[in-house]
């Protein structure tokens, strides 16, 4: 019983064993294992087998992309103006053998790097060119960072400076500045929006001329074309009438004829419508012969009858 006992025990200690020789490496995960505490072979993903006791797995590295926050840092431009500015560090480890037995700590090698090629960076330029110059410190900083973490096993992605902290008083400066910027452009703005509202109360008043001007000028062209249309009315109806007239007398001698009335009657009926001619607008009248005539002996009867009055 005894010694069914101790088989038992020791195949679940020899099976606990051979378990622990099975290694599965996840994705984007690496280990590095030891023969005897020297180097042997670098696992990636997938199923692994080690030697029991002699070989180990001496490190696990994650192989995904990592961010490194790092405190705010004092620096000092070139202009002696001490600013503190914090960086974001985005890395990856591409060697594990390298990032196993390169640095001690990386993390803590790549915080004091960042900080050291940071103040060198920022010495070089002045408080103007660090606020308004983050793009070219962040590459600037990247490739040095990159060289120098490269014998680590470490490639250094990008930089980012996450925030620039300038001292109290050029805090103050810059938003006194701003403030005063912010004033300018809104001065800027209302002169241009009263500027166009100026202009757009002249067109308006242009506008509006032009339209009255427009309209008096349609009235006076209406008024004439009325005045003229009533002159021409008035004088087809005066020729109308004048031709009413004139058909009238024409047509009583045309009867006088045809009743057979003798020519002194028809030579009367002319001096009549010759009367009538005259009390016209005419200014010039031609007297024809035979009316001349009849004048004449009018008057010479005229005269016959004054003198047998006078002989009675």
């Amino acid at each position: 019983m005894f010694s069914f006992i101790l088989v038992i025990t020791v195949l679940i200690v020899v099976l606990l064993i051979l378990a622990s020789c099975v290694k599965i490496v996840p994705q984007a995960q690496a280990c590095v294992v030891e023969r005897l505490g020297a180097y042997k072979d670098t696992w990636s993903t997938g199923v692994h087998f080690k030697v029991p006791i002699i070989e180990r797995v001496a490190k696990r590295v994650n192989l995904k992309e990592q961010v490194a926050d790092f405190p705010p840092q004092p620096v000092i431009t070139k202009d002696n103006v001490t600013m503190r500015i914090d960086t974001v560090v985005f890395f990856q480890i591409t060697d594990a053998k390298l990032y196993a037995y390169g640095v001690e700590n990386p993390i803590m090698a790549i915080e004091n790097l960042t900080a050291t090629t940071l103040r060198n960076i920022i010495g070089d330029l002045e408080l103007d060119q660090t606020l308004t110059s983050r793009e070219t410190i962040n590459a600037k900083m990247r490739a040095s960072l990159d060289i120098a973490t490269d014998p680590w096993g470490i490639k250094v992605n990008r930089v980012e400076l996450k925030n620039i902290i300038p001292p109290a008083a050029i805090q103050d400066a810059m938003e006194k500045q701003m403030k005063a910027e912010r004033e300018r452009r809104e001065a800027i703005l209302r002169a241009e929006g009263e500027k166009k509202s100026t202009i757009l109360v002249a067109e308006g008043k242009k506008e509006s001329a032009i339209l009255d001007a427009e309209a008096d000028k349609q009235a006076a062209i209406l008024h004439a074309e009325a005045e003229k249309e009533k002159r021409i009315k008035e004088a087809e109806g005066q020729a109308e009438a004048i031709l009413k007239v004139q058909q009238a007398q024409a047509d009583g001698i045309r009867f006088l004829r045809e009743a057979g009335a003798d020519n002194a009657v028809l030579q009367l009926k002319s001096l009549e419508a010759f009367q009538a001619a005259a009390n016209g607008r005419a200014t010039k009248i031609i007297i024809p012969s035979e009316i001349q005539g009849l004048a004449g002996l009018a008057t010479s009867i005229a005269e016959l009858v004054k003198n047998t009055d006078g002989n009675a």
